[in-house]
């Protein structure tokens, strides 16, 4: 196909991909599209188009990653043509409503439950103490857990900013640097809390570390390419400030949230337990007893991770469709459209709130499952339960492996519905569809980002959890003189930094998910608009030339 035929394609028809209809062999043949429209009919590709992400040494394919050309200039002036206008939603507009519904009643009932805890709380304060130290209350947590948390989630957001510095500067040495560090820390921490007889956590944390170095060593052939991506998505948001700008607030919301969720878990325990004595039951909000402990613990647990999960998506869906417009748009002749973080953002908060809603909710029910199986594993521990300790962590094991498939089909899912529009559901299938149709899925199997990203996730999180086992022996909670709180106060601190780190590097992983769904839906485009990118990647993979233009 040529670029006068290309331009003709685009002459009628908004970015849609229309009903098709498949041709010659249907076992491999990929159904006919019609290419969308980006207003303009001179659609030409640039000589002096900015050069994102190329290699200034494309002969080296195996070994060592290539060197690369790090320029930093501009895309083509804006258009002055909104993202909405550039990327028309058909109707429905709204998509998957009951979704947006109950995701109102679930942060209401946050709300509730919440504002009852931290008042009983509030009214019980003298009796929980006013810093780490002079509580009364030596049954539950209390004041000191609460600055406990806070400093975890300080430590977090610390983290996992300079995490994404990291990728930003040393772009090159990123990969490996974070395989490195997530290894070493692994096994110490696991090697720690063996000296310390903290059986449970030391071989949970053995077992993390035995696999991400496990997992390491086979990518290593692979991070060459993994590198490319990178760079380029790199070098995409140092074109686009607007993407740093989202990942901030993206960041900033979410620590004040874990800050939130972190006191709220607290005013739980303060306001329910039943142990005698406890002033908090006396406060409004009902009577105390185990099953409602559970209960809360349970609900708030689930809302803190659903809300979270949402806050994600919608920064995912934001920075999506900059990076959409970027690989659309930025080599075009009407340039990058206006604002288009702006629309993207828009867009995610109303017709495609549904879908991110009813996505992030699959999501959100196995993190509780999950959530749950670890304070099965934690009450089996205490009760001398070996063979159940085990099992538990097989559980989890599978659990985490249910999760990953989920985030994995959610995650491409998310940058199609920014773009386009789509209720949650179509969208999966259609870009499930793309990306094994086109060949595209074995590019992503190879391109490490997201196994390193959660890498370092894990990383952060370590460190949360180290700490928040450090602070507990050091400050000696009267609460926690038998070590029974060790397990749910640690594995919260994982949960909230782990939290934290995940949408603290959104930005990179929306650009890498962006960009391939992109080129699973046009690679005309990368590879008339991005030549030397797209050879660079078709030398690695040749087999998906063929696949990608059936």
């Amino acid at each position: 196909m040529n670029e006068v035929q290309y331009q003709e394609g685009q002459a009628s028809g908004g970015p849609r991909v229309p009903d098709q209809a498949y041709h010659g062999d249907t076992q491999n043949a990929y159904p006919l599209q019609e290419k969308p429209q980006y207003r303009s009919s001179e659609d030409t590709y640039t000589q002096d188009a900015p050069q994102y992400g190329v290699p200034a040494n494309h002969s080296e394919v195996n070994g060592n990653p290539p060197e690369y050309k790090n320029e930093q200039s501009q895309p083509n002036k804006d258009s002055g043509v909104t993202f909405e206008e550039q990327f028309k939603v058909s109707k429905p507009k709204w998509n998957d409503w009951w979704a947006v519904v109950f995701l109102g009643l679930v942060v209401a009932a946050f709300v509730i439950v919440s504002g009852i805890c931290i008042h009983a709380y509030h009214q019980t304060k003298s009796f929980n103490g006013n810093g780490i130290y002079g509580s009364g209350q030596t049954y539950s947590l209390n004041t000191n857990t609460v600055i406990l948390f806070i400093f975890v989630v300080v430590i977090s957001l610390a983290l996992s900013v300079g995490y994404f510095y990291l990728a930003r500067v040393y772009t090159k040495q990123f990969i490996w640097i974070t395989g490195i560090l997530n290894i070493v820390l692994g096994f110490a921490t696991a090697i720690y809390y063996f000296a310390e007889h903290y059986y449970s956590a030391a071989i949970v944390f053995l077992i993390f570390a035995v696999f991400g170095a496990f997992c390491f060593y086979s990518w290593i052939g692979r991070i060459p390419f993994a590198t490319l991506i990178l760079q380029t998505i790199m070098d995409v948001a140092r074109a686009n400030p607007s993407i740093y700008i989202v990942a901030a607030i993206g960041a900033v919301v979410t620590a004040a949230f874990g800050a939130w969720f972190a006191v709220t878990i607290v005013a739980v325990y303060v306001k329910y337990n039943p142990t005698e004595n406890n002033e908090g039951c006396d406060a409004s909000g009902g009577s105390c007893s185990h099953a409602k402990l559970i209960g809360m613990l349970i609900l708030v647990t689930f809302c803190g991770y659903y809300i979270t999960e949402v806050i994600k998506n919608i920064i995912h869906t934001t920075i999506s469709g900059v990076y959409g417009s970027w690989y659309f748009c930025s080599r075009s002749a009407q340039g990058m459209p206006k604002w288009p973080a702006l629309g993207a953002f828009k867009r995610a908060m109303t017709y495609s709130l549904g879908s991110i809603s009813f996505g992030s909710l699959i999501v959100s029910v196995i993190q509780l499952l999950q959530q749950l199986a670890s304070w099965g594993q934690q009450a089996a521990h205490q009760d001398g339960h070996i063979v159940a300790v085990a099992l538990m962590c097989v559980l989890r094991f599978l659990i985490s492996a249910l999760e990953w498939a989920v985030r994995y089909f959610n995650h491409y899912a998310y940058s199609y519905i920014a773009l386009y529009g789509d209720a949650y559901i179509p969208a999966a299938k259609e870009t499930w569809r793309l990306i094994k149709d086109r060949g595209v899925d074995a590019l992503i199997n190879d391109c490490l980002i997201d196994p390193v990203l959660n890498m370092g996730a894990t990383f952060v999180a370590y460190v949360a959890a180290l700490f928040a086992y450090l602070y507990l022996r050091y400050t000696q909670p009267a609460y926690n003189s038998s070590g029974s709180y060790n397990g749910p106060v640690v594995a919260y601190s994982f949960v909230i930094a782990l939290q934290i780190c995940n949408i603290a590097t959104v930005p990179i992983k929306s650009g890498v998910a962006t960009f391939f769904t992109a080129m699973a839906r046009d690679p005309e485009v990368l590879q008339m608009r991005y030549p030397d990118l797209y050879n660079n990647i078709m030398r690695l993979y040749p087999k998906v030339q063929q696949r990608i233009h059936a």
